[in-house]
């Protein structure tokens, strides 16, 4: 029995050499490249760019998507809007009833006259009386020039005994008459004079009060006619006409209007990444409704404050759009979004896929005399589909993109 035991013993550890000594024959020796289905690239120079990538929306600039509304109360008379329009700035959106508004103004207006008149009373008629009085003054210091004179006289005559002391006496009693008329006359001058300053001084106040009650009049007239604020797009309209509208702390909205040729792309980049970007930067994006047009633009802002959705930091990153897009770009259109942060100019490049990570070491396939060997390397910079190669291959040389398949033993 011991006998047959040996044996299969050594049959079997002869047959586990034989199959042992196959597969080192098999994987020990070079692998043949150009196996069905492997493909190859040239390791070249190129630029090599960092990016980061994210997920925004299309949305209108700081302005350019306004809510007309009506800063007075009233009745909608005329709206002359609908969706889709395309306005001017300073095209009539919508009218208000005017009656009442316009009877404020008329009586304004007539007070405003009268005013007018009363400051042409005034300006006419209070300088002739201050010609008059000043008039009367001169006359009265003519006649107290005069009085004097005959005191003078009278006195003269008294002296040479000519002349008697009741002359005299009627002389003085002449003089201080006419001194009080002229003191009386000075006095209507300087009331004269005063008057006339105050009287011209209420007369501009009053001017100036319906003067101003007329252009605030003017001024609500002028609300009960809505015009564009911008040019754009009708986006939406929530008031028709024949509705009242209330003007309270908020005005009430009558249309939305879009101005589609000021957009932007607002992109919400994650937190691990927005420490990279910086305005400034370059960036593309593509919308669904276009997948193969890509869009130019550039990081014009960063949002301080975070936007968390669904318990992820993201921070909104304004671009600016670069490239003509009239027609095509529509607020709310889901973009994805490309800022490109770096720049390596002019480096060896394989595409990523050829770069492999085994055992630790990133390697690489090269194809020399139609056979694969792998290659340690030494990778810097990656962007969507290439990588930077700093040692390890050099430029013009052939890679696998793909790990080879083992080359099938020769029947001996």
């Amino acid at each position: 029995m011991k006998k047959p035991m040996r044996r299969a013993l050594y049959i079997a550890a002869v047959g586990a050499f034989a199959v042992g000594a196959g597969l080192w024959w098999r994987y020990s020796g070079p692998v043949k490249a150009g196996a069905a289905g492997d493909t190859t690239a040239k390791v070249v120079r190129r630029d090599i760019m960092s990016t980061v990538l994210a997920t925004g929306a299309v949305k209108p600039r700081v302005g350019a998507e306004v809510r007309v509304g009506a800063r007075i109360s009233g009745k909608v008379e005329r709206l002359f809007a609908n969706i889709g329009d395309v306005v001017k700035k300073g095209q009539v959106i919508a009218e208000l009833e005017k009656a009442d508004l316009e009877a404020v103004l008329a009586q304004w207006q007539a007070e405003l006259r009268m005013a007018e008149a009363k400051s042409h009373a005034i300006e006419t008629l209070r300088p002739k009386e201050i010609e008059k009085a000043e008039s009367d003054v001169t006359k009265c210091e003519a006649s107290a020039v005069l009085a004097r004179k005959e005191i003078d006289r009278q006195q003269c005559l008294v002296n040479k005994g000519v002349g008697t002391r009741q002359e005299l006496d009627r002389a003085q009693e002449q003089l201080s008459v006419t001194d009080a008329q002229l003191a009386s006359a000075r006095k209507a001058l300087e009331l004269a004079r005063v008057g006339y300053a105050e009287d011209a001084r209420q007369a501009r106040a009053n001017l100036d009060r319906a003067s101003a009650a007329v252009r605030n009049a003017e001024v609500q007239l002028s609300y009960a006619t809505i015009t564009a604020p911008i040019g754009g797009v009708i986006g939406l309209v929530t008031t028709q006409e024949g509705e009242t509208v209330a003007a309270g702390l908020n005005a009430p909205t009558f249309v939305t209007i879009i101005d589609l040729g000021r957009l932007q792309v607002d992109a919400y980049v994650d937190e691990v990444d927005i420490g990279k970007v910086k305005a400034g930067q370059k960036a593309t994006f593509t919308v669904d409704s276009f997948p193969s047009r890509e869009f130019g633009g550039k990081v014009v802002a960063i949002y301080p404050k975070a936007v968390i959705q669904e318990n992820v930091v993201n921070y909104d990153v304004v671009v600016e759009i670069t490239d003509p897009y009239d027609g095509l770009l529509r607020p709310e259109m889901t973009a994805s979004v490309t800022i490109q942060l770096e720049a390596r100019e002019n480096v060896l490049a394989v595409p990523a896929k050829a770069v492999k990570r085994e055992k630790g070491k990133n390697v690489a396939y090269l194809v020399s005399n139609g056979q694969a060997q792998p290659r340690e390397v030494k990778v810097g910079w990656k962007d969507s589909q290439w990588i930077e190669i700093m040692s390890g291959l050099d430029e013009g040389q052939t890679v696998l993109l793909e790990p080879p398949t083992p080359a099938k033993p020769t029947e001996r």
